[in-house]
C-alpha cells in the first residue's frame, strides 16, 4: 500500500535521541525544513502504527486518509513536545519523538475509524430500513 513510501524510509533511517531533540529544538524555532526532516523520519512509524492497530480491509479502504491525517499530527506535536520533560521525581527525562506520539497516532487511528464506521453503520441502517 505504501511501497512509495520505501525510499523516503531508506533515505531518513531512525536517528539518535541527540540529533532528535536538535531537529525538534530546530522545528520549534521555526525551521521548516528540520520539522519535515524529523516528519520524514516518523514516517516508517506511522505506518507500523497503522498497519499495527487496523484490519487489513479496513487498511486497504482508509489507510491513504489515515497516513495522511497522521502526518499532519505529526507536525501538530512537534510543537508541544516538551523538550524540558521531567519524570515525578523531577529528574530530567528526554523521551523520543515515537514515544511521544504513538499514542496520539493510535488514537487518531481508533477516532477516525469510529467516524467512518458510523457513517456506514447509520447507511446500512438506513438501506435497511427503505426495504420494509
Amino acid at each position: 500500500m505504501w511501497k512509495a513510501c520505501s525510499p523516503i524510509i531508506n533515505k531518513y533511517p531512525r536517528i539518535s535521541l541527540q540529533e532528535e531533540r536538535r531537529l525538534i529544538r530546530r522545528a520549534k524555532k521555526g525551521s521548516k525544513s528540520a520539522a519535515q526532516e524529523l516528519v520524514l523520519r516518523h514516517i516508517g512509524f506511522v505506518i507500523f502504527r497503522i498497519n499495527k492497530r487496523v484490519f487489513p480491509l479496513y487498511r486497504r479502504r482508509f489507510g491513504d486518509e489515515l497516513f495522511s491525517e497522521a502526518v499532519l499530527v505529526l507536525y501538530e506535536k512537534i510543537k508541544t513536545y516538551n523538550l524540558r520533560y521531567r519524570d515525578r521525581n523531577g529528574n530530567f527525562k528526554p523521551v523520543r519523538f515515537a514515544s511521544y506520539i504513538w499514542k496520539r497516532i493510535d488514537g487518531l487511528i481508533l477516532d477516525f475509524l469510529k467516524r467512518e464506521m458510523g457513517e456506514d453503520i447509520n447507511k446500512m441502517h438506513v438501506i435497511d430500513e427503505t426495504r420494509c
